[in-house]
């Protein structure tokens, strides 16, 4: 590991107890109140929020919101700092992170409601052999998960496993293990899905190197998680698709599972070529951005071209306005069914939006308390590496609320402090192993573990010996790949 790693807060010496990651110098700190209470007030509001949306089910919005409060509550911060500390944490995390989920969702709205998914599907499957099925479905899910939304891509995939463990008559892990873990893997790593968006925007990450290191990161994790280790988990979970009378969902692609039932008719599909290019567009533009700021001189116009043209929000929108066109107006939808389609993409995520800005709502709360400062004196002390207190902040937290999203966006919060000392590369290195934190062990907490449950036909068992275990060696490989990777960046 990395010098720069191996004792994260020794680095901090002189100003990091002075400026926070979101610019807070110790002076303007809201409270006087002592490490021990400081330590108390985020170990009770973040046990707050976790009984709230464990036991009380509360909404995560909610829970994270009251949290808070406790918190500031416990820490001796004036009511009026709290709110305050709140919603400058709200604003500021809704209007980075919110604009780029509505316009990802937006571009996966189109891919789905266009059948361009359906293309990717048909086109993949239909030209490889029944031995290379597994890895067709990884990639599959690779593809279809750069835009989509992780529940949305398994009510996409579920019926697709069924079908081809039907035709091919292999079972539902070997196929299904390598699509789950597909959408998992994007979902944890690679932004513009919720967790990587609010963890760069916490803790001030160059979103186009988290991209590049999480592809890095999630090739071999992918590998590893989904075809391999559905070998393993075929024999633990010997389970063969389901009848065609009501056990498992069954159908087509789009249309029958709720999520496009109010699609435009097509005359046509859009094509394999044009749903490739709009998943991809907004991820090559943000990687020419890094390459550009890698290898030009900074005055260079070129370069400052390439900046603004690889900024997500110009990346996603420019994205967007190429999908309605080669997706929207391709597959033959009208002006009015195009206006429908990007409008329909907006409601289905208003809760994630909302519970992500609460989320940095929470984080502003730790920052401004000072609570952050205090656990990275104690990981000094402890001598633990930014990154590997950074997965296990989020493995606590995911544990406890089952919400990766939560647990990526709190435990940015947490290690906030330790960014100031980082560079950019290991700032992503960061992101990244906060984002394998908050896969593992998915279990009966987790909304993810009975949508694949149900959708398979398994029993909890079944689940824990597959969803679960699958969650896991994705979260474990994944913090081992970004060691390996921070020992040469």
């Amino acid at each position: 590991m990395s010098a720069q790693l191996a004792h994260p807060v020794a680095q901090l010496a002189g100003d990091a107890r002075a400026v926070g990651a979101t610019g807070v110098a110790a002076a303007d700190k809201i409270t006087t109140a002592g490490n021990t209470q400081l330590l108390l007030a985020a170990v009770i509001g973040i046990a707050a929020v976790v009984l709230l949306i464990t036991w009380a089910k509360f909404h995560a919005f909610l829970a994270l919101m009251i949290g808070a409060a406790v918190m500031g509550a416990v820490a001796a911060v004036a009511p009026e700092a709290i709110l305050t500390s709140f919603v400058k944490g709200f604003g500021n995390t809704s209007g980075s992170v919110g604009l780029l989920i509505a316009l990802g969702a937006m571009i996966g709205k189109l891919l789905t409601d266009s059948g361009g998914a359906e293309q990717i599907v048909d086109k993949i499957v239909g030209s490889v052999g029944k031995n290379k099925l597994p890895w067709a479905m990884a990639l599959i899910a690779a593809i279809i998960g750069i835009p989509l939304f992780f529940e949305i891509g398994v009510v996409l995939l579920v019926p697709v496993v069924i079908m081809v463990a039907r035709k091919f008559d292999i079972s539902i892990m070997k196929v299904g293990i390598p699509a789950l873990a597909g959408l998992s893997v994007l979902h944890g790593f690679i932004p513009p899905h919720p967790g990587p968006l609010a963890a760069i925007a916490n803790l001030n990450a160059d979103v186009g190197l988290v991209l590049l290191f999480g592809l890095i990161v999630a090739i071999p994790t992918l590998i590893i998680a989904g075809p391999l280790l559905a070998r393993f988990i075929d024999v633990w979970v010997p389970v063969h698709a389901p009848g065609a009378a009501g056990s498992a969902p069954a159908g087509g692609l789009v249309g029958t599972q709720g999520i496009a039932s109010d699609a435009p008719r097509l005359t046509k599909r859009a094509g394999f070529g044009a749903a490739i290019f709009c998943i991809t567009l907004p991820v090559l533009l943000m990687l020419a951005r890094t390459v550009a700021e890698l290898t030009l001189d900074e005055k260079s116009g070129v370069r400052t071209f390439f900046t603004w043209l690889g900024e997500p929000a110009i990346a996603l929108l420019l994205a967007v306005l190429v999908a309605m066109a080669l997706l929207g107006a391709g597959s033959g939808m009208k002006k009015n069914q195009i206006e429908k389609t990007v409008g329909g993409a907006l409601p289905g995520i208003a809760g994630i939006m909302l519970i992500v800005a609460a989320g940095g709502g929470f984080k502003q709360m730790l920052v401004d308390a000072g609570v952050g400062n205090v656990i990275g004196d104690m990981a000094k002390s402890a001598g633990i590496s930014a990154l590997v207190l950074g997965w296990l902040v989020a493995v606590g937290i995911r544990l406890a609320t089952g919400s990766a999203t939560v647990a990526t966006i709190t435990a940015a919060g947490i290690v906030a402090p330790l960014s100031t000392s980082l560079d950019k590369p290991h700032l992503a290195l960061l992101v990244l192993a906060i984002g394998a934190g908050s896969l593992f062990f998915s279990h009966v907490n987790d909304a993810g573990f009975w949508l694949v449950k149900e959708y398979f036909g398994l029993t909890v068992g079944q689940t824990i010996k597959s969803w679960s275990v699958m969650e896991t060696v994705i979260s474990v490989v994944g913090l081992a790949c970004v060691l390996l990777l921070n020992l040469v960046v």
